[in-house]
């Protein structure tokens, strides 16, 4: 017996060494870019600002000058990519790594593909027809598809997969965004979808936590109060989340949702909430990775609290990332404000700094190269139908056959 207990011996030690260089790599990488951060600097990793939206007037507009001045005097940490077509898109993203002091994590809402957000790309169907699937290694091959769009376009994360179980038909936001009122097929098919993007090298971003199914206001217009008890939660809204954690996803995004039974402070998102954010995502679920607000600009959080106030109590709540904080320069002053009474520390920050930056790492900002322009468009597209038409083939689903009139 001596000789096979050797060679385990042997075999798990040349697997822990083989290990080492490449942990070795990554703190050193993250040491020394955070070695050249400021004070300012640091929050300012630590927050994703909008790359385009729609005006007034329902046009397209980039807001490359306002993103160019939060790169150049602030350092943010990220930007996330909304409408445009996807050659100026990648002609954006190109020109701002270029200018990044530290690499920039590129992220998108493309929670049903590129095509949710970009013109000239095809959209895959929503999370509800995937529900409807009878097959789940489609729902991986799904999520590989979205994952290589990312790549193609220099997308580190997307925001996705919604993991909301959808039990409340008057819900105005979630809807077709869930896989459906199933919390074991929420949980299995959310599970599947990740892989897809983390296989190819995408960061995935389940969402959102910890649980948007049961509402009936929009918490983009107001902040949406979910009355159940912690059993009931727990049981419910967080089974796919707490599966998915356990599976490893690289990050979740928290929602704005009061929830009293987790947080009774008056008008307290779940996404600004200690009890919500560390108390039961990293300490109660032990989820490793990143931990992302829900954006800030939303009328959830907007409402009751001015913008640099929300993301200093985002970040007093332990998130890392700070979604769409819109005013940077209001928010580190009262970040700053924030650690000088105390409510949290300088070395918070540092921690929350170097997730980001080992994240940045661990998904190939290391060795950045600039996007290929050349039949962009035509790559993102390429097996898009095929896809599409695969799954309507799968998803088909009986209503109704009275008198057995469709099948016996």
């Amino acid at each position: 017996m001596k000789k096979p207990l050797c060679l385990v011996f042997l075999l798990s030690a040349l697997h822990v060494f083989s290990q080492q260089p490449t942990q070795t790599a990554a703190s050193k990488w993250v040491d020394s870019v955070f070695g050249t951060l400021n004070e300012d600097q640091k929050i300012a990793q630590l927050m994703v600002v909008r790359m385009s939206g729609i005006d007034a007037g329902r046009k397209v507009v980039f807001f490359e000058k306002e993103v160019r001045e939060a790169i150049e005097k602030y350092n943010v940490g990220g930007i996330c990519l909304f409408q445009g077509g996807p050659l100026k898109q990648a002609s954006v993203i190109n020109d701002m790594q270029a200018l990044a002091k530290t690499p920039l994590l590129v992220s998108i809402d493309g929670e049903n593909g590129l095509g949710m957000r970009m013109d000239s790309v095809v959209s895959l169907p929503r999370q509800m027809m995937m529900g409807a699937v009878d097959d789940p290694t489609l729902i991986y091959q799904y999520g590989r598809l979205v994952g290589e769009q990312c790549k193609r376009i220099g997308i580190q994360m997307n925001y996705a997969p919604v993991v909301d179980v959808n039990n409340n038909p008057d819900n105005p936001v979630i809807n077709d965004r869930s896989f459906g009122e199933d919390k074991y097929k929420v949980a299995l098919y959310g599970i599947q979808y990740m892989r897809g993007l983390q296989d190819v090298g995408v960061m995935a971003c389940a969402k959102h936590f910890p649980g948007h199914g049961d509402v009936s206001v929009d918490s983009h217009v107001d902040l949406p109060v979910i009355n159940k008890t912690k059993e009931q939660l727990d049981s419910l809204e967080l089974y796919p989340f707490r599966q998915i954690v356990n599976a490893g996803v690289a990050s979740v995004m928290v929602a704005h949702l009061s929830i009293p039974a987790i947080d009774n402070t008056a008008n307290k998102a779940s996404s600004i909430s200690y009890n919500a954010v560390t108390g039961l995502l990293r300490d109660g679920l032990g989820h490793k990775g990143l931990i992302l607000t829900d954006a800030l600009e939303m009328k959830g959080i907007t409402k009751y609290f001015p913008a640099g106030e929300a993301s200093a109590q985002a970040l007093e709540a332990g998130n890392d990332m700070l979604c769409l904080p819109g005013d940077i320069p209001g928010s580190i002053k009262k970040i700053k404000e924030a650690i000088n009474k105390n409510r949290f520390s300088w070395s918070d920050i540092d921690t929350h700094v170097k997730r980001v930056l080992l994240a940045k790492y661990q998904y190939g900002l290391s060795a950045w190269k600039s996007i290929d322009l050349d039949h962009l468009t035509e790559d993102l597209n390429a097996k898009t139908n095929d896809m599409r038409k695969l799954i309507a083939e799968h998803a088909l689903t009986l209503l109704r056959n009275d008198d057995a009139a469709i099948f016996p």
